[in-house]
């Protein structure tokens, strides 16, 4: 695996390494010992699955805070995404500033995202698929949000946004959040 890091301290890109042949490709998509020497998490607890029917559909930026506060490992399994997290660390030096990457099931990339920073993405094929692991089980009374339109944030989505729930069209933008 090769760990590139981003822009926001503690998170980082991770592209798998393949081993191809006449049959395909065999790659390792998670490797504990190579995460701990990272200094990254090691004990994913919940994974969950985000199909998205259309390209430009748009989801995020979530979190959860407080003793629920989670690392997440996001990869996309079938299509792409532009992918976006947001520092909402308190004292962080990137506090507010967002970071991108593309994930892209050919490419076999992820993105490993700290604790205090919030993710969203906008699926950039139909029908994109993408797997989280969580380092902390969903706790309902410790999830939040940062609008992913606020202007503040100066995310360059895409494609125009489409499928944006209720719910993420009224989160809070950045100067209503407090830090986490």
């Amino acid at each position: 695996m090769i760990f590139a890091p981003l822009a926001i301290a503690g998170a980082c890109e991770i592209t798998l390494e393949r081993r191809e042949d006449a049959r395909g490709f065999f790659a390792r998509s998670y490797c504990g010992q190579e995460f701990a020497a990272k200094g990254l998490n090691t004990c994913w607890v919940q994974m969950n699955l985000s199909m998205n029917l259309t390209a430009g559909t748009l989801r995020g930026m979530h979190f959860q805070s407080g003793p629920a506060a989670e690392e997440k490992l996001v990869r996309c399994l079938r299509g792409r995404a532009h992918d976006v997290i947001v520092d909402l660390r308190a004292g962080s030096p990137s506090f507010g500033r967002h970071a991108v990457v593309v994930l892209d099931s050919a490419a076999l990339n992820a993105v490993y995202i700290p604790k205090g920073v919030a993710h969203g993405f906008q699926a950039l094929a139909p029908e994109t698929l993408l797997q989280y692991h969580h380092s902390t089980a969903y706790a309902p009374g410790h999830e939040g949000g940062v609008n992913p339109l606020d202007p503040e944030l100066a995310i360059d989505w895409p494609l125009p946004p489409v499928q944006l729930s209720d719910r993420d069209r009224a989160l809070p933008v950045l100067k209503e959040i407090s830090p986490l």
